[in-house]
């Protein structure tokens, strides 16, 4: 899995937010790069965890778009499933 755990180096632990355009972002070492196994273009997603870290995982398309058919199954059939959950 794609996650960021223990940098090799201190220098890569360490990530300034920086203006790029009329934007903010962050650059990213190549090292760490290589260990998480990204390239340029490559999408990914950032979950908040538990005492405010943060998991880059790689952004699956075919999830996202079942997680939303599921959300909206959920919310047309919310009353049904507030029963069964009883």
């Amino acid at each position: 899995m794609n996650e960021i755990t223990k940098p090799e180096t201190d220098a890569a632990a360490i990530l300034q937010i920086r203006k790029i355009g009329n934007s903010l972002g962050l650059i990213l070492p190549k090292e760490l790069l290589a260990q998480l196994d990204f390239a340029e273009g490559d999408k990914f997603q950032v979950v908040l965890q538990p005492g405010g870290g943060v998991r880059l995982k790689p952004y699956d398309d075919l999830h996202a778009r079942t997680m939303a058919i599921a959300r909206k199954a959920m919310k047309q059939y919310s009353g049904a499933l507030r029963e069964l959950a009883k």
